[in-house]
């Protein structure tokens, strides 16, 4: 699907929000079993039935041994994340940059969107995505990128897009295709080297487009509101506030409390989780921190 078959999606399905939840993946090149979607009849009755339509989607949270095993967590309320049992990936033994994606935009039967699996870049550059079936190589080169995130639907269509940070500091745009598969790139702009950690993963301030946001090197995060606009996605950074250097890191898997707004997770120094719940406000969009996660959280590699 091309740009122009894109943006006939983009009419049809106006309003679709694509974000995401779980998928089991398998050992590179093995077969996957069946997706271990987030237990939405968990979260309140009243939040599923005034948001499943629309929104950031529900996702789960995983973590990234360097062993290969990746685990999953799953969203029980309220914010509250609770382990699933075993693995939920093995074998993913020197890959990076983890994302999770909602490859196709529709909704599952009971009317939520979700992740239907993630992207990963291997040691060689290739990179690889994971769903129910076996592992798909999508192309080499992959390696030029020091950061690749997919922020949900941030090109107007359905199906959720790739950013991807060059090593000048450049950000690009891959518009998803449906499929997994991405179309070419599409240069976003200079000077995304400022900043340490990239997150995103749909609608943080109420508008119904992917947002993202970013922290620089002294610490302050910066909201980029989306437009929804594959060639310039986001609109000028805006100021959240400072004193983010005490987390080494930031990722929003999407909505973990069930009121569609996507939510923002962090890990400090001592390997405690604390989350930052999505309001639908451009100017405060986040809520006061809670900890959903005491110790332990530094065992991680990495968390998508």
């Amino acid at each position: 699907m091309g740009v122009l078959s894109r943006v006939t999606v983009a009419a049809i399905t106006a309003g679709l929000l694509a974000t995401t939840t779980a998928a089991v993946a398998a050992e590179p090149g093995a077969t996957a079993g069946a997706p271990a979607a987030p237990q939405s009849d968990r979260v309140s009755a009243a939040a599923v039935s005034a948001t499943a339509a629309s929104g950031a989607a529900l996702n789960n949270l995983y973590g990234w041994h360097t062993n290969g095993d990746i685990i999953g967590y799953t969203p029980v309320g309220g914010g509250s994340i609770q382990r699933i049992a075993g693995r939920q990936g093995w074998g993913w033994v020197g890959y990076k940059n983890f994302t999770q994606a909602d490859t196709d935009g529709q909704p599952e039967s009971e009317g939520w969107y979700h992740a239907d699996g993630w992207y990963a870049v291997n040691s060689a550059g290739r990179l690889h995505y994971a769903s129910n079936g076996p592992v798909r190589d999508l192309g080499g080169g992959w390696n030029a990128y020091n950061k690749v995130i997919s922020a949900g639907n941030t090109g107007g269509g359905a199906p959720d897009d790739v950013l991807a940070r060059d090593g000048s500091g450049v950000l690009w745009h891959y518009l998803g295709n449906g499929n997994a598969s991405l179309t070419q790139r599409y240069r976003i702009g200079t000077g995304w080297n400022a900043y340490t950690q990239i997150a995103g993963k749909g609608d943080v301030t109420g508008d119904g487009r992917a947002d993202l946001v970013a922290r620089d090197r002294s610490g302050v995060l910066w909201l980029y509101k989306g437009t929804g606009n594959y060639r310039a996605p986001f609109s000028g950074r805006s100021r959240i506030g400072s004193g983010w250097n005490m987390y080494n890191t930031l990722v929003s898997p999407g909505d973990l409390t069930g009121d569609r707004r996507a939510d923002l997770v962090a890990r400090d120094s001592a390997g405690a989780l604390w989350l930052y719940k999505g309001n639908g406000s451009s100017s405060t969009p986040y809520t006061t921190r809670t900890k959903i996660g005491t110790s332990g959280w530094n065992g991680f590699r990495g968390l998508f």
